[in-house]
């Protein structure tokens, strides 16, 4: 199958067996990578997903591409939470693009992201919580200020498979230890974890996460 001119550009892993109604994992990248990084679990995910490694929207010099820019101060790293919100509503978008325009079930949409790309996962859930059922977290943590969980909408259907490393340099898990006393408040199913690695994903993690996604898929 080709693939199709969707808003994101994007990598796709059609499944082994051709189904009308298949469900579908879509992959987001971390800051300063690409489609290619993530894309590299398909091989390795169930058979039977149809798999979407999209492409940030933002370039970033010399190479590589961003959901929003960080800017780093002597003590600190500082999100754009504007141009992430703009990023959350493009990922928004293209899930329906991908549902309108592949052979996928609308009612089984996973979200896999890394790092920005969890961020982003995260927002994407809580904002648009009828677009997902799933979302496989990764070396990441909730940035309050980009979404806002409202009463009106159903989360109780949400599925939280969420990871970090107990080493990560780049994301402290400090940050990633606030994410299970959040879920357990708003009683919402979740799997926290850690991994004694830095900011990557050890081989243990990949295969608890896979059969996490085995049970719901």
């Amino acid at each position: 199958m080709d693939t199709k001119k969707l808003t994101l550009t994007h990598l796709i892993r059609t499944p082994k067996n051709a189904t009308e109604n298949a469900p579908v994992i879509i992959l987001l990248h971390g800051y300063g990578s690409n489609e290619e990084d993530l894309f590299s679990f398909a091989a390795e995910l169930p058979e039977h997903l149809f798999v979407v490694s999209a492409r940030a929207p933002r370039d970033l010099q010399p190479y590589g591409y961003s959901w929003y820019d960080i800017h780093y101060t002597a003590t600190e790293k500082i999100s754009d939470d504007e141009q992430a919100i703009e990023s959350r509503d493009i990922v928004a978008n293209f899930i329906d693009e991908v549902v309108q325009n592949y052979p996928v079930d609308a009612a089984n949409v996973t979200l896999l992201g890394f790092s920005q790309g969890t961020i982003l996962s995260y927002a994407v859930a809580f904002t648009h919580p009828e677009k997902i059922k799933n979302v496989v977290a990764l070396s990441g943590y909730l940035n309050h200020k980009i979404f806002d969980m409202s009463d009106d909408k159903k989360y109780d259907h949400l599925n939280f498979y969420c990871s970090h490393g107990s080493q990560d340099q780049v994301i402290p898990v400090e940050a990633a230890r606030e994410i299970a006393p959040f879920m357990e408040s708003k009683n919402l199913n979740h799997v926290y974890e850690e991994y004694p690695v830095g900011h990557g994903v050890a081989p243990q993690n990949f295969y608890s996460f896979k059969a996490w996604l085995e049970k719901l898929i």
